[in-house]
């Protein structure tokens, strides 16, 4: 099958193309008729009108006593009325007003009197606490007009007003047709080049999300003819489908042109980054998409583009994610070929919100799961400059975001656990991490891009850590260096040791692949020291300019066979059942901005690093040790 794009239009150009085609194509909703007290949360499918009044008859509305109004006149407190038996009526709430009454008096200012007769002490004017015919719902009125969602309070007023059965908006179904030689079941084991299949989830919980219900099929290998048949028949049995991956540019993406053999294939290619390789097309009226398989681009396309494809469906209202206002925390490049969507972190730093770049990986899915919000850098834009103040679609509640405590810096499991420890409180606190390296925390601390940042920077010359860095970068104050806490840093190597590695020297070895941690990170810092002590160049390391930028990404790369060496800490070897091979103890301390030493989010964080708790989680991590944590020891 030949491949080609279609177009490169900009994203609102081809979501209104395909708009216009689905329409066109008669692409619309079906409804059915349900029981009103089982209609929670459906949209109604056309207007709805009383059928009778509510109340519809006089109703009594209050406990009291039924009467004439006109015998209550020239009532007052130096001079009672009398009312004798016979000439009143005691009643309920909700009782028919009786008979020749026009009003009810309130029990609690009735005084009963001898013989039966009572006393009022204020006169009453007619209909007064009295619920006159249609005074909620006339019959007749509209209730709720076309396409409006069933809430329980709109329950409530049909069935006031007589309506026991309502016309809804079908709930749709969505086929989801995951595809790929590749893809395997989330039940087995993978197997190298295997990938899981976890889109489908995805994808049915944001549908979910939308009202629609999803029929997942099973995995289609990378076969025309059997993918063509598949979508035939989900294009037969369901509403929409969805077909994930075999949209690109691969030998193996039959996704368009199956699109076009079976339908119409409307657009093919949006100027979107990620998510560029989708197809939009049709098969009669059902619409039918082809999804990048990557994750990260496969819920952009379904959030811009798929979310109002299923309101043709659904006639819900569009509801638009919370937008937020924040300060750009570093430069964002971008193609001018492309509206591109960028994952961010955003906490509130000294009264602004500040809003923090992730990676732009459009696999990186648990990245979306921790953003706080997305940034848009519009088609025919270079990008963004540092300080700009951006528009920001919140992934996150605003009180979430704006109640966060900002920890970046160098990367460390302990943030994580006490991360989850604040989460456990009666009052929780989020934090918001982000993995930059300690000379990234110096850098986001300086611009009050952070509140705190995890450093472990060693002077070469004197041996000591970050107190150096402190004095140099924070020459007029600004910032606290807090104790943090000792820990192991060494050679993290395969179980067993295979190769024998017993210190720095070793991983400039032939045959050795090394795995290295990025620029600015304290750990960087480290093996540059420990190779110029021992005389080694860095060209002489195999792997040297290969970065990760996480203690447990050195360690994954080393289990996984893909490096044979990595510095780093411990806890990231325990976690792999790795080898280590001790080289240095190291202080993890905390650099801290002046202006928040005494928020009570921050204090709460060193609370939480003194406590016993976070010990005896970091005791069964090991390659820890406490050296006063919380103290501070620099600034103030």
């Amino acid at each position: 099958m030949k491949y080609e794009y279609l177009s490169n239009k900009p994203c609102e150009q081809a979501l209104s193309e395909y708009l216009t085609a689905l329409k066109n194509a008669g692409t619309t909703y079906k409804t059915e008729t349900v029981e009103t007290r089982n209609a929670n949360s459906a949209v109604t499918a056309s207007a709805q009108y009383a059928r009778r009044c509510s109340p519809h008859y006089c109703a009594c509305a209050m406990d009291g006593i039924a009467l004439r109004s006109e015998l209550t006149n020239g009532a007052c407190e130096s001079s009672p009325v009398v009312i004798k038996p016979g000439d009143f009526v005691y009643v309920d709430t909700g009782d028919p007003l009786p008979e020749g009454c026009d009003c009810v008096v309130m029990i609690e200012d009735v005084v009963e009197d001898e013989g039966g007769a009572i006393r009022l002490y204020s006169a009453s004017v007619p209909w007064s606490n009295v619920r006159h015919v249609g005074e909620d719902i006339c019959m007749g009125d509209m209730i709720v007009p076309s396409f409006t969602v069933i809430t329980p309070a709109v329950i409530g007023a049909l069935l006031a007003g007589g309506v026991y059965e309502v016309e809804i908006v079908k709930k749709p179904v969505a086929a989801i047709i995951p595809t790929g030689d590749e893809i395997v079941d989330t039940a087995s084991e993978p197997k190298p080049g295997d990938i899981p299949e976890y889109n489908s989830a995805v994808f049915s919980a944001m549908l979910s999300e939308w009202g629609v219900g999803s029929k997942v099929y099973p995995v289609i290998p990378d076969v025309p003819e059997l993918l063509s048949s598949t979508v035939d028949s989900a294009a037969r049995e369901c509403d929409a489908v969805i077909v994930i991956a075999g949209s690109s540019a691969g030998r193996d993406d039959y996704t368009s042109t199956i699109i076009k053999e079976l339908g119409s294939l409307v657009i093919h290619g949006v100027a979107i980054k990620p998510g560029k390789p989708v197809a939009l097309g049709h098969i009669g009226s059902v619409p039918v998409i082809g999804v990048p398989g990557y994750p990260v681009s496969g819920i952009i396309v379904m959030d811009e583009i798929v979310r109002h494809v299923i309101r043709l469906l659904t006639k819900r209202p569009d509801m638009p994610a919370p937008r937020m206002s924040a300060y750009l925390s570093r430069r964002l490049t971008s193609s001018l070929k492309y509206k591109e969507f960028i994952r961010s972190r955003a906490a509130s730093v000294n009264g602004k919100t500040v809003a923090v770049p992730m990676s732009r990986g459009a696999g990186i899915v648990s990245g979306y799961a921790k953003a706080s919000g997305i940034i848009t850098v519009p088609q025919n834009c270079e990008g963004i400059e540092a300080g700009s103040v951006v528009d920001m679609r919140l992934l996150k509640s605003p009180d979430e975001i704006q109640n966060s405590l900002c920890v970046t810096g160098s990367h460390d499991p302990l943030i994580d656990e006490i991360a989850d420890i604040l989460l456990r409180l009666d009052n929780p606190v989020r934090i918001v991490s982000s993995h930059v390296g300690s000379m990234g925390a110096v850098t986001a601390v300086r611009g009050a891009e952070a509140h705190l940042g995890g450093i472990h920077l060693l002077d070469t010359e004197t041996g000591e850590y970050n107190v150096g860095y402190v004095q140099k970068y924070f020459k007029n104050g600004g910032a606290v260096l807090v104790r943090g806490v000792v820990r192991k840093q060494g050679l993290i190597v395969a179980g067993g040791n295979p190769l024998g590695v017993r210190g720095i020297a070793d991983i400039a070895r032939r045959g050795v692949s090394y795995v290295n941690r990025q620029k600015g990170s304290g750990t960087r810092i480290l093996l540059d020291f420990l190779l110029e002590k021992n005389g080694i160049s860095a060209e002489s390391v195999y792997g040297y300019t290969r970065e990760e930028y996480t203690h447990t990404a050195v360690a994954a790369a080393v289990h996984s066979g893909d490096a044979d060496a990595g510095l780093g800490i411990y806890s990231a070897a325990k976690i792999y059942s790795l080898d280590f091979i001790p080289l240095w103890d190291e202080k993890y301390d905390f650099l801290v901005l002046s202006s928040v030493i005494d928020d009570e989010n921050v204090k709460r964080f060193f609370e939480t690093l003194k406590s016993d708790e976070l010990k005896e989680r970091l005791s069964l991590m090991g390659g820890y040790s406490f050296e006063n944590p919380g103290e501070i020891i620099f600034g103030g």
